[in-house]
């Protein structure tokens, strides 16, 4: 099985492609280079928000931060479309007030671009492609909530022998995309492709249980692992 797990670095886009436990890392600036870059996968997994309401809150984001616990921070809430596609910051901030009843993080917005390139190549994907969230991916991979922040030299080797049993050995320079990429980066990047392969075998689960749907397409929202 080859699939592709994706995470968002300094660069651009980081991403590992998993092929019978090898792991090649691979580097772009747009999403649809990324995925070019790494030819034929049966699988996508990415770490963004795929799926925006015009108001109110998702329900993926408060269901996977229930799942992981003290680190459930990690998982922020999306903002509605029109707070993402406002500027500037505080005009955003007064939108997401008005529309979802709270504000929004200097983090959540400056994600906008990122999500809106995952949106706009999304329909011409040839794989499925599911949104994830590494925190609650690890937590699936080892059975339990982590104990360490990935910030954390504790939190890096936490998640780093997680990969490692689960078959994803992550060492030495990881190139090309290791040049340009956190070491989070890769780790969230790695376990991504491992819940693609689950979610290709047919074996993953999302949050929540029974996603909700959003126009157009009906597409559902959820986080998979």
């Amino acid at each position: 099985m080859r699939v592709l797990g994706v995470d968002g670095c300094r660069a651009g886009w980081l991403g590992i492609v998993l092929n019978d436990g090898h792991c090649e890392a691979l580097c772009a600036p747009r999403i649809a280079d990324l995925v070019t870059d790494a030819g034929p996968v049966e699988g996508i997994a990415i770490d963004i928000p795929i799926g925006l309401l015009d108001r109110g809150r998702r329900t993926a984001d408060a269901a996977a931060r229930a799942r992981i616990g003290k680190l459930g921070r990690s998982v922020f809430a999306t903002p509605v479309r029109s707070a993402l596609s406002a500027r500037p910051f505080a005009a955003a901030v007064a939108e997401s007030v008005q529309l979802s009843g709270t504000g929004l993080s200097q983090q959540a917005y400056a994600l906008r671009a990122k999500i809106f390139d995952v949106e706009e190549w999304l329909p011409a994907s040839t794989p499925p492609v599911w949104e994830v969230h590494p925190e609650v991916s690890f937590a699936i991979a080892c059975g339990a909530t982590l104990s360490h922040s990935k910030r954390t030299w504790a939190g890096i080797q936490e998640r780093r022998v997680i990969l490692a049993n689960q078959g994803l050995v992550i060492e030495g320079p990881m190139l090309p995309g290791g040049a340009s990429a956190g070491v989070d980066d890769v780790l969230d990047a790695a376990i991504a492709a491992w819940s693609a392969g689950r979610l290709v075998a047919g074996i993953g689960e999302s949050f929540p249980a029974h996603p909700d749907q959003f126009s157009p397409g009906g597409r559902p929202i959820a986080i998979w692992a």
